[in-house]
């Protein structure tokens, strides 16, 4: 069987991490723990992964949902996990620190509202390009070079989030796609090389936020007869801090839309049994 791992946005600054190992910007209680069970995964049970995919969350310093992109009515800073609406821009509580921008932000919001996925946020700067945060936890990044290795397969890296003009939680399409930009818009050809797997476990952080947007936009465009094929591993990833019930609800949704549900040692055990015949 071909069994694919897609492993979202594992990066240092989404974990837990303990102070030795530094200090991430945007830690998601539990997700160092779930970082360690994807790391298990793939090295016991990587002789029966047919592929890896990685998402990388990637963003500039100047993004749409970052402290430096904004200010408030009296010109101060704008505090991180911040929610801005087309109605506090208007009515002057928000602005661009860049004053030429406010066109296209209120441009962005309404777009963003009338989809009704979420509101914008002002999240701490985390994961910014080339930086410490960016990159994958240590454990993982080791575990699927020895994937790597060993099957000579290379891990799928798909990177999102660089467009500073729209929130791209999803690996799949931005949450307003840019006409001007490729990257943002529909990913086609992952979602084909998904779909070419008999199974596709999904683990990464936050289940909150980007796992839960993945997983939607995949379930959007995958045949509804062969959602079973999808797998959510729930003790491999964990909610942000306060959106709890938003990660509850998503699993209660997918479970409903006949996405499964799995723990790591589920998958360690298929994964075992398929090996040899990925």
């Amino acid at each position: 069987m071909k069994l694919h791992l897609l492993v979202i946005d594992p990066q240092n600054d989404f974990c837990d991490l303990p102070p030795e190992l530094g200090t991430p910007a945007l830690p998601v209680p539990g997700a160092h723990a779930d970082m360690l069970r994807v790391a298990d995964i793939i090295a016991r049970g990587g002789a029966g992964l047919s592929a890896i995919s990685v998402t990388l969350d990637s963003h500039h310093r100047i993004d749409i949902a970052h402290p430096a992109f904004w200010m408030d009515g009296a010109g101060a800073p704008v505090p991180p996990f911040t929610q801005i609406t087309v109605a506090d821009v208007a009515q002057g509580r928000f602005a661009p620190r860049d004053a030429s921008a406010l066109p296209r932000v209120m441009r962005y919001l309404e777009q963003l509202e009338s989809a009704g996925r979420y509101t914008l946020m002002v999240w701490p700067t985390h994961c910014e390009i080339g930086s410490w945060g960016q990159n994958v936890h240590g454990a993982v990044r080791a575990a699927y070079n020895a994937w790597e290795e060993s099957t000579l397969h290379t891990a799928s890296k798909i990177v999102k989030g660089t467009n500073p003009w729209t929130e791209h939680y999803s690996a799949i399409r931005a949450e307003v796609p840019d006409a001007d930009d490729d990257s943002t818009q529909l990913n086609s050809a992952f979602i084909a090389a998904l779909a070419a797997s008999d199974r596709v476990y999904i683990t990464g952080e936050a289940g909150s936020h980007c796992v839960k947007a993945t997983t939607e936009h995949i379930v959007e465009h995958w045949d509804p007869a062969a959602l079973s094929k999808l797998v959510l591993v729930t003790d491999c990833m964990s909610p942000v801090t306060g959106f709890e019930q938003q990660y509850q609800d998503f699993i209660v949704a997918m479970r409903a839309r006949g996405v499964q549900v799995a723990q790591a040692g589920d998958v360690v055990a298929e994964l075992t049994a398929n090996a040899g015949h990925a």
